[in-house]
């Protein structure tokens, strides 16, 4: 939680220092220019879709952090299109325990017991992300603050997945899980005034694939992250 507290702050005063050194400057108006080619975020995640009895514990966060290339669509350069590429980081607390049978061949997936005291359950994605936006703002070649409204997909391969469970006997570690879906997709959007800005993503495809099971219900899970991004030229 403090890693993901010291980023915000970090980021934050990035994005503030960015857009006084943007204005403490007196530049040459471009007619050709372009908005919100970088972007970071920080999320809170949550879980929807969710077999019974599981459920969410302590902070559950992500960052993102990528570049949408600008190109605005009409005379004045209000609306844009943005097509980019990123990376995700996203981690998931939970009661579901993601263990091994038979020497790794079978995946046993199952709901934590109220009564064992683990130290760490959590899962870990690593997610290379293609964001494609439609793109409103009140912008002008010398307005640096400025209303924005993005609303889009993103397409995502998930290439790195990480189940981590500790106790005070066991530190178990799952990384190649045959039930992952690699292939992520949802509609996205953000909308704010100057450097702050709100955003959310909801996953139309699911984590897991049929194969993930819990007495015989779909493990699934599909992903839902709000929180807060940062834009800088």
């Amino acid at each position: 939680m403090k890693y993901y507290l010291f980023l915000t702050i970090l980021f934050l005063t990035i994005g503030l220092m960015a857009q006084e050194e943007a204005i403490s400057y007196e530049e040459e108006v471009d007619s050709l220019y372009r908005e919100d080619q970088v972007y970071v975020g920080v999320t809170f995640n949550l879980l929807s879709n969710k077999p019974a009895s599981f459920s969410q514990n302590g902070l559950s966060a992500g960052v993102q952090v990528g570049f949408i290339r600008d190109f605005p669509i009409n005379k004045r350069r209000n609306k844009a299109i943005g097509v980019g590429i990123g990376l995700a980081l996203d981690t998931y607390n939970q009661n579901m325990f993601i263990g091994e049978e038979f020497a790794g061949e079978v995946t046993n997936y199952e709901i934590l017991d109220d009564q064992i005291n683990e130290e760490v359950n959590r899962f870990t994605t690593y997610t290379l992300e293609f964001p494609l936006e439609y793109r409103w703002r009140t912008s002008t070649p010398t307005k640096y603050s400025f209303w924005r409204i993005h609303a889009g997909v993103k397409l995502g391969y998930l290439f790195r997945f990480k189940s981590t469970f500790q106790d005070a006997s066991a530190d178990i570690v799952r990384t190649d899980l045959p039930e992952i879906n690699n292939f992520q997709y949802g509609p996205s959007f953000s909308f704010g005034y100057g450097a702050f800005n709100f955003q959310g993503y909801y996953g139309l495809s699911t984590l897991f694939n049929d194969d993930a099971q819990i007495d015989a219900d779909s493990v699934n899970l599909q992903v839902i992250r709000l929180g807060l991004v940062f834009y800088f030229l």
